[in-house]
């Protein structure tokens, strides 16, 4: 696993210190990099004390969208940011590719293995979409979780 570039880290906000929680970490496009990034996500959202139906759902939400990324794109990486504001998790994975297509939700036949994972990313989230990348190389694709914070 790549070290993070951005740790969580303190912003100062309207004259008091506040915690802001995110985290941005890379992978190579490879089909390993799918359980990578579920296992640093749920490492970074239990430490961050977020509840386990969140952790589950965003592990989800991970997987299918690096997934896509690895699978739909000539990417050789992937990066994932998580941002948590408010009651929602902000997942954001770039792809450094370019894909044919946008990716849009499908309804796949009963015999298909595959093509129904941006149902499952619009089922799991308040809200999800694309964009372009920073720098127009490729693509990010967006999804806000609900969760909780627990008590510590």
């Amino acid at each position: 696993m790549l070290p993070s570039h951005d740790a969580p880290s303190l912003a100062f906000r309207g004259g008091s210190f506040a915690a802001r929680l995110q985290d941005a970490f890379h992978f190579p496009a490879l089909n390993t990099s799918v359980a990578e990034a579920r296992q640093r996500v749920l490492a970074r959202l239990r430490e961050w004390g977020i509840d386990e139906v969140a952790c589950d759902d965003a592990q989800l939400v991970v997987s299918e969208l690096v997934t896509n990324a690895v699978r739909h794109t000539d990417s050789d990486k992937v990066s994932c940011q998580l941002r948590v504001g408010g009651a929602a998790l902000r997942i954001e994975v770039a792809d450094r590719g370019h894909a044919p297509t946008q990716p849009v939700a499908r309804c796949s036949g009963t015999d298909e293995e595959s093509g129904r994972g941006l149902l499952l990313v619009g089922a799991l989230s308040q809200a999800w979409g694309v964009r372009p990348d920073d720098d127009g190389r490729g693509r990010v694709v967006w999804a806000d979780v609900p969760h909780r914070r627990l008590a510590r």
